[in-house]
C-alpha cells in the first residue's frame, strides 16, 4: 500500500493549506477551522475502529469528553488560582475542592490523564466486551448507551462537572491568551501538527502485520481464532488507541471552543463524529479526515442559512451515503479510476474457435 506519487503531492498541498490557512482566513473561519480539525483528529481514530477494525463505535463522544473534561478541570484550576474554587463551584455552594479535582492542578498530571482515562476506559469496555464475543449492532448500541449514560451523569453532578452548563469561559492555555488572534493562531497550528502526527502514526499501524491482522479480524473473526491469535486483544487494542485520539481531541477543543458541555459529546455529537466519517469513507483515513471536514463546513454553512432544514439534509445524507455509497467518497474516487483504467485498457484478443474432430463430435 505504498502512496504513489500523486497521493504524496496531494498529501503536502493538504498540508500546505492548513499551514497557509492562518494567513487566508480571518480569525473566526480560522477557528471554525481549528474546531473541525479536532473533529478529523476524532474520525482518523473511528476509522481505524470501525473502517480497519469492523467495531461501530457510536459512543466516541465519551471519550472526546474524558479528554476534554480532563484539560478543562485543569485550565478552570489554574485561572481560579491556588486555594480558590472555580467559578461554577462557588454558584453551586461548594465549600471545598472536590478529592477529585485536586490533581489536576498539575499541569503534567493533566495532560497525562488526558490519554489515559480514555484509554483505561476503552482496554476495561473493550475486554470486557470482546471477551464475551459481543460484535455488530450489540456493540453499537452498548457504546451508544455509554455515551448516553456519561451525560446523564454529568449533567446530575452541577458542583463537580458544571451540570448542564458545563465548564465554560477558558481564557488561558499554557501560556497563550486565548483572548488573543496571534495566540489563537499558535494554538490553530499546534492543532494541525497533531493532526498530522496522528495521520501519519495511525497510517503507520494500518501497514503493519497488526494492521493486516485487524484487517482480517474484520472480515473473518472466527477464522482467525482458529489460526491461534487473540481477536478480543487486538480489537481491544484498536479500540483503545481510536479512544486516545478522541480524548486528545477533546483537550484540544476545549481552549479552540472555550467551552465544554455535556451537549458535545453526547449521542446526537458522536453520531454526527460517525457520519463525517462514513461520507468520507470508513476505509480510507484521508476520507475520513476530508469527510469530517466537509461535514462539519456544510454543516456551518446550511445552519447559518437554513437552521430549521439542517437535520433533515443530515439524515438525508447518511442515508444516502449508506445506500448508494457505502465506502464513501473515497470509494466512489476509487471506483471512478478503476472504471476510467478499464476503458483505456485493451481489449482482449479473441480465442480462436475449438474445431472438434469426426470423433469427438461422435463422443
Amino acid at each position: 500500500m505504498t502512496l504513489t506519487w500523486a497521493k504524496r503531492a496531494a498529501f503536502v498541498a493538504v498540508a500546505v493549506l492548513l499551514l497557509a490557512a492562518p494567513l487566508l482566513l480571518t480569525p473566526f473561519r480560522l477557528d471554525l477551522l481549528a474546531k473541525y480539525l479536532c473533529y478529523a483528529i476524532v474520525a482518523v481514530g473511528i476509522a481505524l475502529a470501525w473502517g480497519r477494525g469492523g467495531m461501530l463505535t457510536l459512543g466516541q463522544g465519551v471519550f472526546f469528553g474524558l479528554g476534554g473534561y480532563a484539560m478543562g478541570m485543569h485550565l478552570k484550576l489554574a485561572e481560579a488560582g491556588p486555594g480558590q474554587l472555580p467559578d461554577f463551584m462557588s454558584w453551586s455552594g461548594v465549600e471545598e475542592l472536590p478529592l477529585l479535582w485536586r490533581p489536576f492542578a498539575d499541569p503534567v498530571f493533566a495532560l497525562v490523564m488526558v490519554v489515559v482515562m480514555p484509554v483505561t476506559v476503552a482496554l476495561l469496555l473493550g475486554l470486557l466486551i470482546f471477551r464475551q464475543r459481543v460484535r455488530g449492532a450489540y456493540f453499537a448500541v452498548l457504546t451508544q448507551a455509554l455515551a448516553a449514560a456519561f451525560v446523564i451523569l454529568l449533567v446530575g453532578q452541577q458542583g463537580l462537572t458544571g451540570g448542564t452548563n458545563g465548564l465554560t469561559d477558558f481564557q488561558y492555555f499554557f501560556g497563550l491568551d486565548l483572548y488573543e488572534d496571534a495566540d489563537r493562531r499558535i494554538l490553530y497550528l499546534v492543532i494541525v501538527i497533531v493532526l498530522g502526527l496522528s495521520y501519519l502514526g495511525v497510517r503507520q499501524l494500518v501497514r503493519s502485520r497488526y494492521g493486516q491482522l485487524l484487517v482480517a479480524i474484520r472480515d473473518g473473526e472466527d477464522r482467525v481464532r482458529f489460526l491461534g491469535y487473540d481477536p478480543a486483544l487486538v480489537k481491544t487494542i484498536a479500540f483503545a488507541v481510536s479512544a486516545g485520539l478522541a480524548g486528545i481531541a477533546g483537550a484540544l477543543f476545549v481552549p479552540v471552543v472555550g467551552l465544554l458541555t455535556p451537549a458535545n459529546l453526547g449521542v446526537v455529537a458522536s453520531l454526527e463524529l460517525l457520519i463525517g466519517v462514513a461520507i468520507g469513507g470508513r476505509y480510507s483515513l484521508a476520507g475520513a479526515v476530508g469527510g469530517t471536514l466537509l461535514f462539519n463546513y456544510a454543516k456551518t454553512i446550511f445552519s447559518e442559512s437554513w437552521p430549521d432544514g439542517w437535520l433533515y439534509v443530515q439524515g438525508a445524507l447518511f442515508v444516502a451515503v449508506l445506500l448508494w455509497a457505502p465506502r464513501g467518497l473515497a470509494g466512489l474516487a476509487d471506483q471512478l479510476r478503476t472504471a476510467v483504467a478499464a476503458r483505456r485498457r485493451p481489449p482482449a484478443p479473441a480465442s480462436p474457435p475449438v474445431i472438434k474432430t469426426p470423433e469427438e463430435v461422435r463422443a
